[in-house]
């Protein structure tokens, strides 16, 4: 004799449990309208669900409102320190607000990126936050075109009608060159990331103009193809074949500035009694190397969390023109810079 199905609970369970009607249960367990009944309510509900292993049915609910209550997320690189954080921002408050959180690492392929959005486009994702953006992006123009709920975060493309959240690079690359020209550093360089990202372009734009603004030389200047250890390395070697006369690096990325580091100790070279190296993005326990790496701190879960608003207003048709918000970094002033040698 086969077992009997165990009944499957109800909305109308949980609501006959506690009394109320089960449009209150279900507005309880929303994330989105908790905020219309009281907090004494919500928990009883909650209690009540728990205690009958009671569960909201999703599908039934994005059928219901045509929404999959998911959005995708697009990384460039989930082994670069930077994303994590960002990527908790997201997820918390994407999670918040009833949402899941479904996250592609691409390796910064385009062909990688293509197939993570048709995957994500075959879930019905709500809308999609890009941190791979490059300044003419083929993924950002499919967006468009099909008209997918999109923001930026880290990184922006060069057009203006786009949401994107990221940082003030000129502020923080500002702060990084009265800092080392504070220290009589005069002859300064720059192992810039790659120019197709807006972070590789506008740091290295923002660099040589406030040189130029001091009137010291601004073409110390190595372009990296990539924000990775390895390409710091290969960087400060072609800087020191062409020029060994500078007294400080600034690195695009502290990926970069951690490769410099490495080519110097192969060298021989001492940091910072022979070179000041600083860095950018201030990416965790940099505090406890030796020397600890001076850098820029930029507000990672922040910015994760702000462009993850932006797409809420977007889904819930708040927002009607553009946002493009800069967040301000804060530099880190260590031990991996100091007084310019003689």
């Amino acid at each position: 004799m086969k077992p009997r199905a165990k009944r499957k609970i109800t909305i109308r369970d949980v609501a006959e449990l506690v009394d109320v009607h089960h449009s209150t249960v279900s507005r309880a367990l929303s994330p989105n309208k908790r905020d219309q009944i009281s907090p004494a309510v919500v928990k009883k509900v909650e209690k009540a669900a728990e205690q009958l292993g009671y569960f909201p049915n999703l599908v039934a609910s994005s059928l219901k409102q045509n929404r999959s209550f998911a959005v995708g997320v697009l990384v460039p690189d989930l082994t670069n320190p930077v994303f994590p954080p960002i990527i908790r921002g997201i997820q918390d408050t994407a999670e918040a607000a009833g949402l899941t959180v479904i996250t592609a690492n691409t390796d910064d392929e385009e062909a990688k990126e293509r197939s993570a959005l048709k995957t994500m486009q075959g879930r019905s994702i709500d809308g999609i936050i890009i941190a791979t953006a490059l300044r003419e992006d083929p993924i950002v123009e499919e967006c468009i075109r099909n008209e997918i709920p999109f923001v930026l975060v880290n990184r922006t493309v060069d057009r203006d009608d786009v949401n994107a959240v990221v940082i003030d690079e000129q502020f923080g690359i500002n702060s990084i060159l009265e800092h080392l020209i504070g220290l009589k550093h005069r002859r300064i360089a720059h192992i810039a990331g790659p120019d197709h990202t807006s972070t590789g372009h506008e740091r290295a734009a923002a660099f040589a103009a406030y040189l130029n603004s001091k009137g010291l030389p601004s073409d110390l200047i190595e372009t990296t193809e990539k924000f990775t250890i390895e390409e710091g390395r290969r960087g400060l070697r072609r800087l020191l074949a062409r020029d060994n006369t500078c007294t400080a690096v600034v690195a695009s990325n502290d990926l970069l500035a951690l490769g410099c580091m490495d080519e110097m100790k192969e060298l021989g070279m001492l940091v910072p009694d022979n070179m000041s190296i600083s860095g950018y993005d201030d990416i965790q326990f940099l505090e406890r190397m030796n020397p600890a790496l001076t850098s820029v701190l930029v507000p990672k879960y922040e910015m994760g969390s702000q462009a993850t608003k932006i797409l809420l207003n977007m889904l819930e048709g708040k927002s009607t023109s553009p946002v493009l918000q800069r967040m301000r970094p804060r530099l880190v002033v260590r031990n991996s810079t100091a007084t310019a040698s003689r």
